[in-house]
């Protein structure tokens, strides 16, 4: 692919720039149209004006300060300021503290710009106004860390995202990052160079005889670091100063200790793809779905990152039907199987009797086959999904993954591997091993999404709510700990408000999350209606939620069952009254309920004003505010009245 704005004549009329002790370009002034003939070097010329704020440190000048830096008499200055602007080289400013202020006249124009700077030290990126085709192509190499368009974006570049860069060579990756900058920079060129090179140290593959080999580009690096870092455990002894024989199923232990010490394996084994199964995918994927798709075939495994509603199931169905093989699909809970189960059937030529669900609620292994991570890492059960030949098995929600519960099934062989994730990131910072496990991230910005409107953007705003009575003030200022954090989390003066924040949006589809039992059958005799929790009968769930997706139930109440376990129906309004001491995780996925392609969706968040809840919000929305979400917060002045109560912000 090439693009005009990479070519050697410009940069496309954007600026770039270099930090980090890197030397900026030049700016050409050998023949500025303020130098004169008989060599008045002296007279104040744009090029001398951008010195002197250089010199200042800021890009807007009095004439005293243009005076001060050029050590000139300010009235000359003034003058010459008065010439500059009859010229339009700069603009004057009339402000409160000063009579005028002065600023080169080319700023008017950099606010439609886009900006490109870049801290090679540091290996961040930092964008304003970027373009989408800019966003793109840093998404081949770098990581989007802070996605607000207001504020700008920024991208840092780690070493996970060279390792699974989508280029044949370093030729084609060097040619994105220069399109994505507009420029070069040695520095960062150098040190992806460098993770690109360590990226192809290892790899295992299958050895004629049938058993697996692990091998090393060099006797150094296999010296060096693989025969420092395992040992009996995970090999039986050397064959050659470059190649070990694996002992058989430490494979993806070895993955995980070379990945944890830099250096990622490449996986060329002759895995056994089991019976060919002919999937045709009854739905077009866009065209983000379609990259990730691509990206995911040429790896062979990797974990699609999106936001909720993005379409990563749907996506998941496309590989299933690249790989063309028999699929175990794994989930956390029965209720996702059945959903997964359902789709699958919808989008996809797959018929009922080519689906199964294995879980408590029934056991059938079939060519496509979904359970749950319990029942695949039992040893009673495990043998059956060890004895099948699966040519892809779908890790959903893989976050789980690292977890002891959820590890075991990572053991089983497979061809392919595909994870999905709206937030891989875990509070025990184990999220790297999701990647070791699984596969490198393949993903796009939320921000991009939002954008397109292929995902709904929801407003998210936290709201300080008083406390509802002094016992509860006065019980939370006596406990400590777990204790009371939980007084603040079931605060009665969060009733008032869920009825207030309903009443507002009184025509919305909407969803309270709680974290307690106690607090949700509170909030459901308040308002008359259902309260869905682990204790609701798998029967009873079902119903109540189709009767939300087909608009003909508006509000339910929901407990942590809701976050993962469950595939809820996406909502208008999402407001959580207490889980602010949960996961980052977790908020993801409770603002992820009203992610969807038409707009106006709310999330609120509910927190007791002056207690540690106001830290967990402001911590837990802070991971959704670097995706590019606008979070705003409200403190609530609550007077209460004999029947209701009135509000003002």
């Amino acid at each position: 692919m090439t693009d005009e704005r990479s070519s050697n004549a410009g940069n496309g009329g954007r600026e770039t720039n270099h930090t980090d002790d890197e030397t900026p370009p030049a700016r050409g002034n050998e023949s500025s149209p303020d130098s004169t003939a008989d060599g008045e070097s002296d007279r104040l010329s744009i090029d001398r004006f951008h010195d002197a704020c250089q010199q200042a440190g800021r890009p807007v000048l009095t004439a005293d300060g243009v005076a001060r830096a050029l050590d000139r008499p300010q009235e000359d200055v003034s003058g010459e300021l008065e010439e500059l602007a009859d010229r339009g080289a700069v603009q004057r400013l009339s402000v409160s503290n000063d009579p005028v202020v002065w600023y080169p006249s080319e700023l008017e124009d950099l606010t439609e710009k886009e900006r490109v700077v870049v801290f090679p030290k540091r290996r961040e990126i930092v964008l304003d106004r970027p373009t989408q085709f800019t966003r793109a192509q840093l998404s081949q190499f770098a990581h989007l860390a802070d996605g607000n368009g207001e504020k700008g974006y920024r991208y840092v570049v780690r070493p996970e995202d060279v390792w699974q860069a989508p280029h044949e060579d370093f030729d084609d990756l060097e040619r994105t990052m220069r399109q994505a900058l507009g420029q070069r920079s040695e520095r960062l060129e150098e040190w992806v160079r460098s993770q690109w090179d360590r990226a192809r140290q290892f790899r295992l593959y299958t050895h004629e005889d049938g058993y697996t080999v692990l091998e090393a580009q060099t006797p150094e690096v296999m010296g060096n670091v693989a025969r420092q870092k395992l040992d009996e455990e995970h090999v039986h002894a050397p064959i050659s100063d470059t190649e070990d024989w694996v002992r058989e199923g430490a494979e993806a232990a070895i993955k995980r200790i070379l990945y944890e010490a830099g250096y990622p394996v490449q996986d060329h084994r002759d895995l056994d793809s089991g019976e060919a199964l002919d999937v045709d995918l009854e739905v077009s994927l866009r065209d983000y779905q379609q990259t990730w798709v691509d990206r995911f075939a040429e790896a062979g495994e990797g974990v699609f990152v999106g936001p909720p509603g993005s379409g990563k199931t749907v996506a998941a169905m496309g590989a299933m039907a690249e790989v063309g093989g028999e699929t175990l699909v794994l989930v956390p809970s029965r209720d996702l199987a059945r959903q997964w189960a359902e789709t699958i059937e919808e989008y996809t030529s797959l018929g009922p009797h080519q689906i199964g669900q294995y879980h408590g609620g029934q056991k059938n292994v079939r060519p496509v086959t979904i359970a749950t991570y319990q029942i695949a890492g039992m040893d009673r059960h495990r043998s059956l999904f060890d004895d099948r030949e699966w040519g892809l098995v779908v890790f959903d929600e893989c976050q789980h993954v690292p977890s002891d519960v959820y590890r075991r099934s990572t053991h089983l062989q497979s061809q392919h591997r595909l994870g999905l994730s709206a937030s891989p990131i875990r509070e025990d910072d184990r999220q790297t091993e999701i990647f070791t496990l699984v596969g490198p991230p393949i993903g796009t910005d939320w921000q991009a999404l939002f954008e397109a409107g292929f995902v709904a953007e929801p407003e998210l705003e936290i709201r300080y709510v008083p406390w509802g009575d002094d016992e509860q003030r006065n019980a939370y200022s006596s406990a400590d700990g777990r204790e009371r954090y939980r007084i603040a989390a079931e605060n009665r003066g969060k009733i008032d408000e869920v009825r207030f924040l309903l009443r507002e949006h009184h025509d919305a589809k909407a969803l309270v999350f709680v974290d307690y039992l106690d607090q949700g059958r509170e909030l459901a005799d308040a308002l008359d209606v259902p309260f869905l929790s682990g204790e609701t009968p798998h029967h009873e769930r079902r119903r109540l939620l189709e009767e939300f997706r087909r608009d003909e139930r508006d509000l339910l109440i929901v407990s942590r069952v809701g976050d993962e376990g469950i595939d809820l129906p996406t909502a208008d309004l999402a407001i959580v009254a207490s889980g602010l001491g949960g996961s980052r995780r977790q908020g993801t996925q409770r603002a992820g309920r009203t992610m969807r392609p038409a707009g106006g969706a709310l999330v609120y968040v509910l927190a007791t004003r002056g207690t540690r809840e106001e830290e967990f919000a402001r911590r837990q929305l802070q991971h959704l505010g670097r995706k590019g979400m606008t979070v705003r917060e409200q403190t609530v002045e609550r007077e209460q009245t004999s029947d209701d109560s009135s509000e003002t912000v």
